[in-house]
């Protein structure tokens, strides 16, 4: 009797042991559970800690309250001023009721993930190139409220979603590039021009001021010798004033000429100071005059030698003619 009673202990005991381990479950602190008993949900949801289900009729779902950080596949798409854009980005949510999303949703991950491709699809639709290079903050504040509001439902909310990278085709990039330093160009080109326009105003006033007291000038010439000859070069400046050169010039154009022979041009002003002066035409040997004799009439007329230019040659001689015999002689 003894020995049967100690039997029927033993096996309840081991009963008992098997149905705690069976019903006992620890539930992790960042870790909510939802029991569903007989399929149906049970009017509380388990808190972290150890907990105890009936095993066979109770199912524990444990669900992580942790913020999960869901990369968004890149997504092509046309913006609104026709540009091909590859966009990526990535979707930090947490689920703030465990019972709504195991009893809504089917897999709340999975539902994300995809509200996340289409309303970035969307956005990119709706935005510009330049809003998608330079204005992500409020892209990023629009894709939060577009996948917010049905995620509250599933019992998620959307705690931050963010642009990562946006792909350009390379011609866009190439034209981007050019745009960029073409206005890198203007801005240096007005740069430069208004340097030059300040410069020139300074200029102005230094002139006008060594304008009044002519020994700055002089001053200004000294120092620029003393500049040039500091450098250990072979360099010699002569200073030269302006005005003789000046002076020079109106010289040699105002150089009277002598007049030439008859027959000859007379050469420019100009001209006089490089050419050598010809001699008078009286200091010319005077030459005794050719006889005179008749000329033919059937002889053409010559034209004198020379270009006209230069001194008169010596005529040539006229050919001798013997004078025709008288009408009685011939008879």
């Amino acid at each position: 009797m003894v020995q049967e009673l100690v039997t029927a202990g033993v096996a309840v005991g081991c009963a008992g042991v098997v149905y705690f381990m069976a019903a006992a479950r620890v539930i992790k602190q960042y870790e909510r559970g939802v029991v569903l008993r007989l399929g149906r949900l049970a009017s509380a949801v388990r808190e972290p800690g150890f907990t105890m289900i009936i095993p066979g009729i109770d199912r524990l779902r444990k669900v992580n309250m942790q913020i999960v950080t869901l990369p968004v596949p890149a997504q092509e798409g046309i913006t609104r001023d026709n540009v091909t854009v590859r966009v990526d980005a990535v979707v930090y949510f947490k689920v703030v009721d465990a019972a709504d999303a195991i009893v809504r949703v089917e897999d709340y991950r999975f539902a994300v993930s995809q509200m996340a491709q289409t309303s970035l699809r969307s956005i990119i639709g709706k935005s510009e190139l330049d809003d998608l290079l330079s204005n992500r903050e409020k892209l990023n504040q629009g894709l939060e409220l577009m996948m917010d509001s049905p995620a509250i439902g599933w019992g998620v909310t959307v705690d931050r979603v963010e642009i990562k990278d946006v792909s350009l085709p390379e011609t866009m990039k190439r034209s981007m590039a050019r745009q960029a330093e073409a206005t890198r160009d203007r801005r240096a080109r007005v740069i430069n021009a208004d340097a030059e326009l300040q410069a020139s105003k300074k200029l102005a006033e230094a002139a006008a001021a060594m304008s009044d007291q002519p020994a700055a000038l002089q001053l200004r010439l000294l120092q620029t010798v003393v500049a040039v000859a500091a450098e250990k070069n072979s360099t010699l400046v002569l200073p030269f004033p302006v005005e003789l050169l000046r002076f020079l010039e109106r010289s040699g154009t105002q150089t009277p000429v002598p007049p030439g022979p008859a027959g000859t041009e007379v050469p420019p002003a100009g001209a006089a100071a490089a050419q050598q002066p010809r001699p008078p035409a009286a200091a010319q040997t005077a030459e005794e005059p050719a006889p005179e004799h008749p000329r033919s009439t059937d002889e053409p007329l010559r034209p004198p030698a020379g270009d006209g230019t230069g001194p008169a040659s010596e005529p040539a001689p006229a050919p001798v003619l013997e004078p025709l015999p008288e009408a009685e002689e011939l008879t």
